[in-house]
């Protein structure tokens, strides 16, 4: 058999002993601010969602804007070069096996 424990006979006193009365208005309050709660959380979690949206929609502007634009360079057209997109310059076009 266990020997008693002294902490289970304190809340077994507590528990014993008659509650107190609930406030009458207590419910009511209770539910009002955790609906402030929520309504709260709900309007955070929008303003951060379109802040999220804002962000993403102001960074492909700029990517859009700064990007550089790849036109071909005014020289001479035809004279077998290419222009690389990833700012190596003009390099000479590779020679095909068959001539061409």
């Amino acid at each position: 058999m266990r020997a008693p424990n002294r902490r289970d006979d304190e809340v077994r006193q507590l528990l014993d002993t008659p509650h107190p009365a609930v406030p009458a208005g207590l419910v009511a309050v209770a539910a009002a601010r955790g609906r402030r709660t929520v309504r709260r959380r709900r309007v955070g979690l929008h303003v951060l969602w379109v802040l999220l949206v804002a962000a993403v929609v102001a960074g492909v502007v700029a990517a859009v804007l700064t990007w550089p634009a790849h036109r071909a360079p005014a020289g001479n057209p035809g004279d077998g070069t290419w222009w690389s997109p990833v700012g190596l310059g003009r390099l000479a076009a590779p020679r095909l096996p068959w001539g061409e």
